[in-house]
């Protein structure tokens, strides 16, 4: 089962900045991770090792202008709980 949940909007640099700090708190410890997206709230069990991939790309069009884009994965197999074998 895949279950994804994407929003996409626009932020100002200081609402983009917030919205990482979030994330990082809720990484941040032991337990469950609360991660917002959009108007949902999604629930996460982040194990303490995770694959971290951080992207940045910087494109030059005529047309189109100049663009800068990073793009950022994390991902890791949640640990399992007590009634999981």
């Amino acid at each position: 089962m895949v279950d994804k949940t994407l929003a996409a909007e626009e932020l100002t640099r200081d609402e983009a900045a917030e919205r990482l700090r979030e994330l990082a708190d809720a990484l941040e410890g032991d337990g469950p991770a609360s991660v917002r997206t959009g108007n949902k709230t999604v629930s996460l069990r982040p194990s303490q090792s995770i694959a971290y991939e951080l992207g940045v790309r910087e494109r030059s069009s005529i047309l189109r202008g100049s663009r800068e884009t990073i793009s950022l994965k994390m991902d890791w197999k949640p640990p399992k709980s007590s009634g999981e074998e």
